[in-house]
């Protein structure tokens, strides 16, 4: 049992953790939520320093396989007749492929073909840093009450109705007056502020992937945690070298139909569901967030199916989170999510066979705490974002020795 001396000083060092986003300097807030500030136009100049990106390709290049941007022709003919724009780019990062010509960006907005050479315009400029405790990502079973140092850059492939970080994910990087910092400044900073993981999140961080690859590695060198929050609409190659330098990663699974993912969200489902699978196989920490909009994706068959294709992809032991919708950005007619229908949500994955599914969004529900699958037994008891009773002792149940899932140590 936690003292009640230990819960207050645990509440007095993360209350300030739990507010809103903080900004790099020179970065002037508005209100309401969190707030950032706005820079003059940068124009070309901006392009023309930015660093050059990965994972793309052009016909220009030495080598280069057109099946990497186009299905094989039908007839030898159309490949012949076919004549490519010298400096023209396909973008390789995303599942939405973008194809780019000079001067353009891609759709997240974060990425611009300079003169046949595609620009990371996001990397090493975060603007929004802050002190998360590691629930609010959720992670709940990854390094229960650790602090996480949290950035975020602007972009975002999607186009989520939903968002409640808009001002970020639908924002151009000229939107932002930062100043660069460093993979090894993020890490510095993180260790500066006591924080044992560095987690990419508030806006879509595939958009910034060299950024993270190159953080993750520092990182991993001095001993400090990643963690990914992520949309999953990426391709392959990019999430194998994700997961291969992350620790976890949380993936939205929005909705359970590809008519949600391109009326809702501007994607598709089938490039979620396979960054999923692919995750789970690397062996990577992995935990769902399903956000239950009312209306659009809490119908009962969608729930089920979701629940029961979770199960048979990756498994009895992956934590799910069911959380409440609140009205934001383009789907303010709606009204939050009733917290019966989480309930549901999360009593049709216990049913199906999901060992720990949870209510989200809902401080002080009972579907925070974590249980035992096996004695019932509550091991983990959280107040909001604050883990205040643990009941593991080296990850088993320490009342029916248990293993539960997850990393702790």
């Amino acid at each position: 049992m936690v003292s009640r001396r230990r819960l207050l000083e645990t509440v007095a060092r993360l209350t300030p953790l739990a507010g809103v986003v903080t900004l790099l300097p020179g970065a002037a807030g508005r209100t309401p939520g969190p707030t950032f500030a706005l820079a003059p136009w940068l124009g070309p100049g901006l392009a023309a320093s930015s660093p050059r990106a990965r994972f793309w390709a052009t016909a220009a290049s030495a080598g280069a396989d057109c099946t990497a941007c186009h299905t094989p022709p039908k007839t030898p003919s159309r490949a012949a007749a076919h004549t490519h724009d010298p400096t023209a780019v396909t973008c390789l990062l995303c599942a939405q492929r973008c194809a780019i010509r000079s001067g353009e960006r891609g759709r997240c907005r974060a990425r611009e073909n300079v003169r046949g050479e595609l620009r990371s315009l996001v990397y090493g400029r975060p603007v929004a840093v802050h002190v998360d405790p590691i629930e609010k990502k959720p992670f709940y079973h990854f390094l229960p009450g650790a602090a996480a140092y949290s950035l975020g850059t602007t972009g975002c492939p999607l186009r989520c109705q939903f968002c409640q970080n808009w001002e970020l994910s639908q924002a151009a990087p000229e939107d932002f007056d930062v100043p660069v910092i460093t993979p090894a400044a993020v890490v510095d900073a993180a260790v500066t502020r006591g924080a044992p993981v560095i987690a990419f999140t508030y806006n879509e961080p595939t958009v910034f992937a060299e950024y993270v690859l190159d953080i993750a590695s520092e990182a991993r060198r001095r001993g400090t945690r990643t963690a990914l929050v992520s949309c999953g609409f990426m391709n392959e190659a990019p999430l194998t070298e994700l997961c291969g330098r992350l620790d976890a990663i949380k993936i939205d699974l929005k909705g359970f139909s590809e008519s949600f993912y391109a009326r809702v969200s501007g994607a598709a489902l089938a490039p979620v569901l396979r960054s999923i699978r692919q995750v789970a196989r690397s062996g990577v920490h992995l935990e769902i967030v399903n956000l239950v909009v009312p209306t659009l994706n809490d119908d009962d068959a969608s729930l089920t199916a979701l629940a029961r294709w979770l199960l048979s992809e990756v498994g009895p032991d992956v934590p799910v989170h069911f959380t409440r919708f609140h009205p934001d950005f383009q789907l303010r007619n709606l009204p939050p999510t009733p917290v019966e229908t989480l309930e549901r949500a999360r009593a049709l994955a216990h049913d199906a066979g999901l060992r720990y599914a949870y209510v989200g969004n809902v401080p002080g529900h009972r579907w925070n705490h974590t249980y035992c699958p096996s004695c019932g037994q509550t091991v983990i008891e959280r107040a909001n974002f604050l883990v205040t009773r643990v009941r593991l002792r080296a990850g088993r149940c320490d009342g029916c020795n248990a293993r539960i899932a997850g990393v702790w140590s």
